[in-house]
């Protein structure tokens, strides 16, 4: 893989996959280049069921693109249940997402931490620490050592996954980086990221926690999510401009701050076209905030004062 840059791309396909012609997944690199795109993250929400073998051809295809793949876990996975068994499943879980990624060429495991049950938020957190560590020593024993593990922030409010939440599963190892789902944090948040400030506390708070290269090549998910008021309920497009969180702010942000995070779109249908949006929406940006910097390099004019010393 080339060097690390900002890439946009979507979780699994969109309706015009198919429409376009596609009808395997050996199509998806060659659809998500088409589409400009070059990030795919593969969905294995109901189970892992790509093959070793079909992954890598999928990234023999993809390579030549610089198309980066990553891996959404089983959603059943819960790091927080009250059964230990569970738990333990949830370890074996992330290790088949990693062997996947790995076929793939790909880098990150994108998971759901669990929900709070019938446990306090603290006991649940305490719970998905441990597990967590101890998924961290299995992918490590199994030589996944180079797969990143990235714990997503959630919609609902039952769920474990608020953003101080996922920040403190990242203190786990310092490879552990964190997967900031916008839409779920509105949702949760019943309409918290409302202006561009509101994602600059967002960005400002992962930076105190993590630094680094954690702060600056996070992974994100980005939809906009109609909420009720348990959070989350449904994912919807952009054209829905009823529904947040809207876009542009983030992307205008990232540009400023020279952020290179992994931006996943998960529109309903449309997430493709959605990536497409929000890439054209940075690369606007990014332009303004060259252009200015540009013109903050030139000699500044003078003063009248000093044109006025002069003549004299």
């Amino acid at each position: 893989m080339s060097e690390w840059k900002i890439r946009f791309g979507t979780a699994g396909t969109s309706d015009s996959f198919a429409a376009q012609g596609g009808k395997t997944s050996l199509d998806i690199p060659e659809y998500t280049a088409k589409m400009g795109l070059n990030a795919f993250e593969y969905q294995c929400g109901h189970g892992v069921r790509l093959g070793l073998d079909k992954a890598a051809k999928m990234a023999a295809l993809a390579a030549p693109k610089d198309i980066l793949f990553s891996v959404h876990a089983p959603y059943y996975i819960s790091m927080s249940s009250l059964e230990e068994d569970k738990r333990l499943n949830s370890v074996n879980y992330l290790l088949q997402s990693a062997a996947v990624c790995r076929a793939l060429g790909g880098q990150r495991v994108i998971f759901h931490s669990g929900s709070c049950g019938k446990q306090s938020r603290e006991a649940a957190l305490e719970k998905a620490l441990d597990t967590l560590r101890r998924a961290q020593t299995a992918l490590d024993e199994a030589g996944f050592s180079d797969i990143t593990l990235c714990p997503e922030t959630m919609g609902k409010i039952g769920q474990l996954g608020t953003l101080d939440e996922v920040l403190e599963l990242c203190k786990v190892d310092e490879r552990i980086t964190p997967c900031i789902d916008f839409g779920h944090l509105n949702a949760r948040t019943l309409g918290g990221i409302a202006s561009k400030a509101d994602y600059a506390a967002i960005l400002d708070k992962v930076e105190a926690a993590l630094g680094g290269a954690r702060a600056k090549r996070f992974h994100v998910h980005f939809s906009r999510i109609e909420y009720s008021a348990g959070g989350e309920k449904r994912h919807w497009t952009f054209a829905e401009t009823q529904f947040g969180p809207e876009p542009q702010p983030l992307m205008e942000l990232l540009a400023e701050q020279g952020l290179e995070p992994v931006i996943i779109c998960e529109s309903a249908g449309t997430q493709a076209e959605d990536a497409c949006t929000m890439q054209r929406l940075y690369g606007e940006a990014r332009l303004r905030t060259t252009s200015q910097s540009g013109f903050a390099r030139l000699p500044r004019p003078p003063l009248l004062g000093e044109v006025a010393s002069r003549k004299r």
